[in-house]
């Protein structure tokens, strides 16, 4: 297996109106260790206080992507989106030549929790866009977001793919690399992978990396939620 990143490794900020675990390096926290997988740069797994969040700043040349686990965000950017994102939806947004966005809590009594993600893009100095979508469950591995944006998932500036792994107890899947790197990050819920002795468990917060033209299956120890992402090499 090319990488493992424990939950409980990763670097942690508490601000008060933010709680948040960064699974590479960001912000303050630097480890060289972790700067990310292929295109992959971040993934923060923040919780945001009520009626609290981050106020406009601005993003050129990334891909950035929320995956809303609990809550609601309160969307707002430079290019007039304005949008309530619940817990379900994925929302992305590509900064291109430059926009300035603002991310709240759309709640004043509950806090909400998602996965802050960015990605890489393949080229520069495109004109910002913005997309959001609720795409249901098909199957144990959704597609959610892709390069072309075909068959109902997100567009997005790179050869890269994002899926959502469901799994009840005990059931079983294979996941394949194919001709990228693989990348699996839980949100919920637990794993074994079938032919790992010394790393035998995952859990919510844990993931793991493969290389091209790999696969590994894996049993889910109770209900599990992931996203899977296949990477450019």
């Amino acid at each position: 297996m090319k990488y493992i990143r424990r939950s409980q490794d990763r670097g942690q900020v508490d601000l008060g109106w933010l709680k948040s675990k960064h699974s590479f390096s960001f912000g303050h926290y630097h480890d060289e260790k972790h700067m990310g997988v292929s295109a992959l740069r971040v993934i923060n797994d923040d919780m945001v206080m009520p009626a609290q969040g981050f106020g406009t700043h601005g993003h050129r040349d990334m891909e950035i992507i929320s995956y809303v686990i609990e809550g609601s965000l309160k969307h707002e950017d430079s290019t007039g989106n304005k949008y309530i994102v619940p817990a379900g939806d994925i929302q992305r947004m590509s900064a291109g030549t430059g926009v300035m966005h603002s991310e709240f809590n759309a709640s004043s009594t509950n806090a909400v929790k998602f996965l802050q993600i960015w990605i890489q893009p393949n080229v520069m100095g495109i004109s910002p866009s913005y997309e959001q979508k609720s795409i249901p469950q098909q199957g144990q591995l959704t597609p959610l977001i892709t390069p072309t944006g075909s068959e109902d998932t997100l567009a997005i500036n790179q050869n890269a793919k994002l899926s959502r792994l469901v799994l009840k107890t005990g059931e079983q899947f294979t996941l394949n690399s194919e001709q990228s790197v693989g990348y699996l990050h839980i949100v919920k819920g637990s794993l074994a992978v079938d032919d790992l002795t010394e790393e035998p468990e995952f859990v919510a917060g844990d993931a793991f990396a493969f290389d091209p033209e790999q696969s590994h299956q894996v049993t889910a120890k109770s209900a599990l939620e992931a996203l899977w992402f296949n990477l450019p090499k």
